[in-house]
């Protein structure tokens, strides 16, 4: 009999001690719009990821340059931009031929000077904003 208690004892000591370790998970349905949302936003991530690559290479650095933007700059409007206007550059990009990265670096461009002319940003001197 005692050796049933010590060993109830023993039982109960050691189920108090872990119940506190025992953590509560909760579950809650997702919606469609949760699930569409998220497939959206990790495109837009993609598309952005897709344009500062390009943005990267040598070639459109120097471009971008020589069109007085800074490549850092460029890059941080990059990550500004919405998921639309990131597909829709992304997809410009792609479809954009092997010579035509001249039009994707206007695009950029204009989208940069169009920001500033809003007041959005302030990255060109020659620039009032609307502010």
């Amino acid at each position: 009999m005692m050796i049933v208690k010590r060993f109830l004892s023993a039982f109960l000591a050691t189920a108090v001690l872990f119940t506190g370790s025992i953590q509560a998970v909760q579950a809650a349905m997702i919606s469609t719009e949760q699930v569409a949302q998220s497939a959206i936003t990790s495109k837009g991530d993609q598309d952005r990821a897709n344009i500062v690559n390009m943005l990267s290479r040598d070639e459109v650095q120097a471009e971008l340059v020589a069109r007085g933007i800074d490549p850092t700059e460029a890059k941080s409007r990059v990550a500004a931009l919405t998921d639309e206007e990131a597909s829709s550059l992304s997809s410009q990009l792609d479809k954009a031929p092997a010579g035509g990265i001249i039009g994707a670096i206007l695009l950029v461009f204009f989208v940069l000077l169009v920001t500033d002319i809003l007041g959005f940003t302030k990255v060109y001197p020659f620039t009032r904003s609307v502010r």
